[in-house]
C-alpha cells in the first residue's frame, strides 16, 4: 500500500508559531484548527496568483489600484471597477482600449489582466508584433497549431500595441484564426494607438477585416460594423 503524503508546511508553519509564542490558549480547538486550515489555503492561494501571473509573462507589473483617475485622462473610474470585477471574462466579452502615446492603454489592459490573475483566471499577455513574428516561424517548424492551441486555452489574453504596422497576409490570416478560435468561448483584450474604425485599413483585405472586427465588436448580436455606419462595399 502507498501511503499519500500531503505537504501543508504553512499548516506547520503556523502550528509551530502557535505553540512558541504561546497563544493557543486563545484559541478553542475548533478555532485553532480552523486557524491552521485558513493559514494553508491562504499561502496555496498566493502561491496560484503568482505563478498565474509568472505564466502570463507581462511585459511590467501594473494594478487597478494604481492607475490614474486624474479628470484629464478622461477615464470612467466606474466603468474601470467594474471591468476589474472580470465579470467580462465570465462572459467571454472582449475589450478594446485605444489612444494616442503615452495614455496609459498598456498600463490600463495590463492591470484588467493582472486582476483576471488574481481571480483565478488563466491569463496571457501578448506583444502584438511580436506574436505575429513567432507565429510566423512556428508556421515552418510545424509549431504553429501547437502555439494556437495554447493560446486558445487561456481565459483571456492581451494584444498590445495593435497595429503599429499593417498586416501582411500571413499575419492577417493568424489574426482571423486567433479571434476565431475565441469568438464566444473566452476574452481578448486589444490596446491600440489606432482609433477601431482605423483597424479595417491596418487588417487590410477587406473580407477577412469584416470577420475580425464582427467577431471583435459584435454587441447583442448585431454587427458592430453596421451600427457604426461603416461601408465597406
Amino acid at each position: 500500500m502507498i501511503n499519500p503524503v500531503i505537504r501543508c508546511m504553512s499548516m506547520h508553519n503556523a502550528f509551530k508559531t502557535a505553540i512558541e509564542s504561546g497563544k493557543t490558549d486563545h484559541y478553542t480547538l475548533d478555532q485553532f484548527i480552523s486557524m491552521l486550515i485558513d493559514a494553508e489555503w491562504d499561502e496555496r492561494h498566493n502561491r496560484r496568483i503568482d505563478r498565474s501571473i509568472k505564466n502570463a509573462k507581462f511585459h511590467y507589473k501594473s494594478s487597478i489600484e494604481s492607475v490614474n483617475f486624474d479628470d484629464t485622462r478622461n477615464l470612467d473610474r466606474n466603468l474601470v471597477m467594474r471591468l476589474a470585477g472580470c465579470e467580462f471574462v465570465e462572459k467571454n466579452e472582449n475589450i478594446l482600449i485605444t489612444g494616442s502615446t503615452g495614455v496609459g492603454k498598456s498600463y490600463l489592459g495590463t492591470a484588467l489582466d493582472y486582476q483576471a490573475c488574481i481571480e483565478g483566471f488563466k491569463v496571457n499577455y501578448f506583444n502584438t508584433s511580436k506574436l505575429f513574428a513567432k507565429l510566423k516561424m512556428e508556421k515552418a517548424d510545424g509549431s504553429y497549431l501547437r502555439e494556437l492551441a495554447k493560446i486558445q486555452r487561456q481565459d483571456v489574453i492581451i494584444l498590445d500595441d495593435f497595429g503599429l504596422q499593417a498586416l501582411d497576409s500571413a499575419n492577417r490570416i493568424t489574426l482571423l484564426e486567433i479571434i476565431e478560435d475565441r469568438h464566444n468561448n473566452v476574452s481578448i483584450i486589444v490596446t491600440s494607438q489606432i482609433p477601431v474604425q482605423g483597424w479595417y485599413d491596418i487588417i487590410g483585405e477587406k473580407t477577412i477585416a469584416d470577420a475580425i472586427l464582427d467577431r471583435l465588436m459584435e454587441l447583442q448580436g448585431e454587427s458592430m460594423r453596421k451600427k457604426r455606419g461603416v461601408n465597406r462595399e
